[in-house]
């Protein structure tokens, strides 16, 4: 497992010593990108960790977590992502497959083929078709109510298909 850091146009492994680094390691790979492009920390598809994980700005997980995973901004959670633990942060974006509670102080997003057994707390929440949801979800209460200063809660549902005006029902041609 490496922990990646973003310098101005570089990306680098934080490797303890050179020495370390054998001729058949395979090159580190760079970390994928939040919307916001300021990752923290990578968690590659191949670690496992069990245990409480903190940490300040944005993660990417692509690998087993078991426990309690707290971050200060984005927890993304790739396609590969195998995830038995609350989360708690500021975004969530998810592909992967959890199994536990999520709260987000500004928004969730879930995108295919994510799959997520659990409950749901925030102000807001995006579920792209094709993700399995099984659990509760709350945009309201004191967590919720506390963080989005008054701002419309809102939840979106995307389709597959393009609902354009002469195929929508009436009930949505309405809003």
């Amino acid at each position: 497992m490496a922990l990646f850091t973003r310098d101005e146009k570089t990306v680098k492994a934080n490797i303890p010593s050179p020495e370390m680094k054998t001729a058949n390691d395979p090159p580190a790979a760079a970390p994928r990108p939040t919307p916001r492009g300021d990752l923290n920390a990578h968690l590659g598809q191949g670690a496992i960790i069990e245990g409480k994980l903190t940490f300040k700005g944005s993660v990417h997980i692509d690998g087993r977590v078991e426990g309690e995973i707290r971050a200060d901004d984005t927890v993304v959670l790739g396609e590969s992502a195998v995830v038995v633990a609350k989360i708690t942060a500021a975004k969530v974006i998810a592909q992967g497959r959890i199994e536990g509670d999520i709260e987000a102080s500004q928004r969730i997003e879930l995108r295919a083929p994510a799959s997520v057994t659990g409950n749901i707390r925030t102000p807001s929440l995006v579920i792209h078709e094709g993700v399995t949801f099984e659990g509760r979800s709350d945009m309201g209460g004191k967590a919720a109510a506390a963080t989005t200063d008054g701002a419309d809660k809102r939840v979106a549902i995307f389709p597959t298909e393009d609902r354009s005006g002469g195929n929508r029902r009436k009930t949505e041609a309405a809003n």
